[in-house]
């Protein structure tokens, strides 16, 4: 239900649910860290085929995909922290079926839970942009820059959950991690309760404009196409850098450490992206983190030791970050107040979907192509997101 939020001076009631939610996503955010960290290797425990082991890690993607449009309808209907209520809810059913697909010993069943577990990341994406929504223009990319510190404590939250309950059931491995995951979903709903989140403005006929017109929009265009490339490179390498690993000879516990320090890469600079936003501006802070994606590309191209693996790997987090929270502040100026909701699902939408495309892929092009074809994969869809981020600096805004 939603309630009437006062006016405060200034940014306050931004920086309240910008704190506010950057809690909700400490704990949500470990959602997806747990599957990513246990789904290949219950998969592989619980399917013949190896070949279908990381399934549930994809279709987790998938979930967050196909849930983003009906989460949005859930919220402009219901509201903001109505539907962050019911997204939690949503999370802790999903853990509890991937728990019982464990004990039971069923994949199918865990596949199932996987990607219900999705459906409640969708909601959880959008915590960056209900942190946009009572901002100012010049404190949104700050706001949306808290939000995403609350993933950095998810990156130590996820694995160290993982960690002490790991062993709780011995007769069926890992059973208690998820069932850890969705008490901290339920943990979320008294964080969510806080938000004190603006009514949302209804589409009515005639109340916006059409979703065509506002993706045709040459920002629109850039700001999507930045954002699907950031984060879909980021899971097509991060998926596969870990066997690719393990293929030269190197350590399970190398690889660990590798995607320990990726985690921390793109959450860590949340503490200052806002504000290289404000100083920068939003386009040449995507720009950057596309850079920094070819960059790590290049790394990954030139050696194969632990070292440029690490380094390959700190860089595409970074990147991730930059491109990620640049292209989303830039989505935010596309759109009306009463435009929003549909606009940030069809964001959401075009985003996930890919990121799910390249976590079903990557495994396959690793083993036929090997890790060179993996990176130079990299490079034609940066170099389109930064001739699109460019071109759309020289075309006329389109609303005021």
């Amino acid at each position: 239900m939603n309630q009437h939020v006062p006016v405060l001076d200034g940014d306050r009631l931004a920086k309240r649910n910008a704190l506010v939610l950057a809690g909700a996503q400490a704990l949500g955010g470990a959602n997806p860290a747990i599957i990513v960290s246990l789904g290949g290797i219950v998969g592989a425990q619980l399917v013949a085929d190896q070949a279908f082991a990381t399934v549930p890690v994809s279709l987790l993607q998938l979930g967050i995909a196909c849930g983003v449009i009906p989460a949005a309808m859930v919220m402009r209907r219901l509201g903001r922290r109505s539907g962050y209520l019911i997204g939690a809810l949503i999370g802790a059913a999903g853990a509890s079926l991937a728990a019982g697909g464990v004990s039971l010993r069923l994949f199918w069943l865990f596949c199932i839970g996987t990607f219900v577990c999705g459906l409640y990341g969708s909601f959880v994406q959008s915590y960056r942009f209900a942190a946009a929504d009572t901002a100012s223009d010049d404190f949104k990319p700050r706001a949306i820059s808290w939000v995403m510190i609350g993933g950095l404590a998810a990156g130590v939250i996820g694995p160290q959950s993982v960690y002490w309950t790991r062993d709780l059931t011995p007769a069926a491995p890992f059973a208690a991690s998820f069932l850890a995951q969705g008490v901290l979903a339920l943990l979320a709903i008294g964080i969510v309760a806080q938000l004190r989140a603006p009514r949302m403005a209804a589409v009515r006929s005639g109340g916006g404009r059409p979703l065509g017109e506002i993706m045709r929009q040459p920002k629109f265009i850039a700001s999507v196409t930045a954002s699907l490339v950031a984060y879909g490179l980021m899971s097509f390498v991060m998926t596969a850098a870990p066997m690719a690993m393990v293929a030269c000879g190197h350590t399970v516990g190398d690889a660990a450490l590798g995607i320990q320090w990726h985690v921390l890469s793109m959450f860590g600079p949340s503490f200052f992206t806002g504000r290289l936003i404000a100083r920068f501006g939003k386009g040449k802070v995507t720009a950057a983190g596309l850079i920094l994606t070819a960059l790590a590309a290049v790394v990954g191209l030139t050696g194969l030791s632990v070292g440029h693996f690490w380094l390959a790997l700190i860089l595409l987090g970074i990147g991730w970050n930059f491109g990620f929270i640049g292209a989303t502040a830039l989505v935010t100026e596309c759109y009306r107040p009463e435009e929003r909701v549909k606009v940030q699902a069809a964001n959401d939408f075009l985003v996930f979907g890919s990121v799910a495309i390249a976590s079903f892929s990557s495994g396959g092009l690793l083993s036929h192509g090997g890790w060179d074809a993996v990176n130079w994969l990299v490079f034609p869809p940066v170099a389109l997101a930064l001739a699109l981020v460019a071109w759309q600096r020289f075309q006329r805004p389109a609303i005021g």
